[in-house]
């Protein structure tokens, strides 16, 4: 009977060091995973909210072009001549040169 008890115990606490682990993983997880992803969302939205005519940028499909004129959630951008595009902000990234010369400064 003694025996049954003791087993029962050692297996209730088993089960609690599971949990001990799983929630380390999440931890983990989040610290690695989830924080530097977090972080590169602020910094976009940054990049998007100080938008301003003239500034070189990136679509998401690759197109490059500059800033003509910033709406709230639009941007106009001349991607050549007189060929003014609007876009939606989410869809902007800062171009690659501008990137280089913002480390430069």
């Amino acid at each position: 009977m003694t025996d049954m008890i003791l087993l029962q115990t050692q297996g209730a606490q088993g089960g609690g060091s599971m949990w001990i682990w799983m929630i380390a993983i999440l931890v983990i997880m989040w610290i690695l995973m989830l924080r530097p992803q977090r972080k590169r969302e602020k910094e976009e939205r940054k990049f998007r909210e100080g938008l301003k005519k003239g500034d070189r940028v990136v679509f998401s499909g690759g197109i490059y072009g500059k800033v003509h004129e910033v709406g709230e959630h639009t941007v106009e951008v001349e991607v050549s001549n007189g060929t003014v595009l609007t876009v939606e902000k989410s869809m902007i990234q800062p171009a690659p040169e501008s990137k280089s010369e913002e480390t430069k400064k």
